[in-house]
This record gives C-alpha cells, sequence and structure tokens, in this order.
C-alpha cells in the first residue's frame, strides 16, 4: 500500500508540474489595439479627443493631432510627439475671411508599432485652411489624402498608412510593453498576427500527454511489485 500511495503520490506531483508548465508559457492575453488616436492641443499639452474628427469642429486657431500606435486604452494612449505649436506651424498660412486655419499633427508611430512588413513615414505638420464649420475630419482631409475608413466610419490609415488593417488587436509582444527593436537587437519590429488563438502549443499538449503515461506507467509498476 504504501509503495501505491508513493507513485500516486508522485504521479500527482508530475501532472501539476506539467499542468503549470503549460499555464506558465501559454502567452499573454491581448494587450491593446493598434488604431490611429485623435488628440486636441490644449495650449498647454495634448488631451485624448472626447469627440470624434467627424464631429469636433475646432476653432480658427486650433490644433489637432493623430498618432498611430498599439494602445490599451485611451488614459494609456501613446500622444503625438510634436509640440503642436499653431504659430510655427500655420505660420506661412495667413488668415482669410470665411475661413479657419486649424494646425494638424501626424503622427505615423514607431516601426515596433507598424504592421507586419510596413513601415512608419516621417512624422509631419500642416496648416489646413478650410470653411469656418468644417471639423477636424474635414481639416485632415483637407491635407493628409489618402484617408481610409471602415463601415463603422472608424479612422483606418492617414496617406494611406497603413496599408490593411484597421483597430486589431494584437497581443503584449506588438505592444509598447515590447521593448524596441534597436533595444533588444534580436526583435523584428511589425510582425504580423501568426492565427495563434493564445492557446497551448501542440508540443506542450504533448508534453503534458508524456507526463501522463509516465505516472501511469509508475502506477502499473507498483502495483506488479505488490502483486
Amino acid at each position: 500500500m504504501t509503495v501505491a500511495r508513493s507513485a500516486a503520490r508522485a504521479v500527482g506531483a508530475l501532472l501539476i508540474a506539467g499542468f503549470l508548465a503549460v499555464l506558465g508559457a501559454v502567452p499573454a492575453q491581448a494587450a491593446g489595439y493598434r488604431y490611429w488616436s485623435f488628440w486636441e492641443h490644449t495650449g498647454s499639452g495634448w488631451a485624448y479627443a472626447t469627440q470624434g474628427p467627424s464631429v469636433l469642429r475646432p476653432d480658427d486657431g486650433d490644433t489637432v493631432g493623430f498618432r498611430f500606435a498599439v494602445s490599451e486604452d485611451s488614459a494609456h494612449a501613446a500622444q503625438p510627439r510634436d509640440k503642436g505649436d499653431f504659430s510655427a506651424i500655420c505660420a506661412a498660412t495667413p488668415a482669410k475671411d470665411g475661413s479657419k486655419r486649424v494646425a494638424v499633427v501626424l503622427d505615423f508611430g514607431t516601426p515596433e508599432h507598424a504592421p507586419g512588413g510596413q513601415r512608419p513615414p516621417e512624422r509631419r505638420t500642416a496648416c489646413a485652411q478650410v470653411g469656418e464649420d468644417a471639423s477636424a475630419g474635414d481639416a485632415l482631409a483637407a491635407v493628409a489624402k489618402p484617408l481610409r475608413y471602415n463601415s463603422s466610419a472608424l479612422l483606418c490609415a492617414i496617406v494611406g498608412y497603413p496599408k490593411s488593417g484597421c483597430g486589431e488587436q494584437v497581443g503584449a509582444q506588438e505592444s509598447g510593453q515590447r521593448p524596441s527593436a534597436d533595444a533588444s537587437g534580436a526583435e523584428k519590429s511589425g510582425e504580423s498576427d501568426d492565427g495563434d488563438d493564445g492557446g497551448p502549443s501542440a508540443g506542450l499538449l504533448v508534453g503534458v500527454a508524456a507526463v501522463v503515461v509516465i505516472g501511469a506507467a509508475a502506477v502499473w509498476q507498483a502495483r506488479r511489485r505488490r502483486g
């Protein structure tokens, strides 16, 4: 009986170790979404816009910004990396009756947040001179075509970037949690989704099956010796 109990305990320990190994190797849950975030400049810094670009109607002298990145949510979204100085951006655009000037900041993000096989364009700014009732979306369209929207009117691409995708969910390796390609020297920027559903790999499952087989063999040997 002692031998059988010892064998059973050994089997239990092996099974627990095997399943813990599987759980420890399961990839982290998705860390966020890859999308264009929309910002307003307050005069002292950037604030995440509470209205979409098609709804928000900036005044003459305002600055709006767009940043492409992987973000967990609006509270952790990456801001445009430009100061958003209206006087500097629109210095060469004189005021005109019946129109307004809106400074537009475009930040295409970093290589590690780019979709697979794509490289972000350089950051840029532009001064949009549009009608007095124009929205931020109208100002963007005046200086940054082509734009791409999805069927839900979500802004997907500015100046054709990115070429595909729209607000897709990505894992931790493609979020701001991972080291940059320059820092690690081993990471590939903008790796595309390989279709993994986040579950254990086939190799891990085979390993657990092997643990179960070994445990069963141990029990059989113990019973044989007892007999």
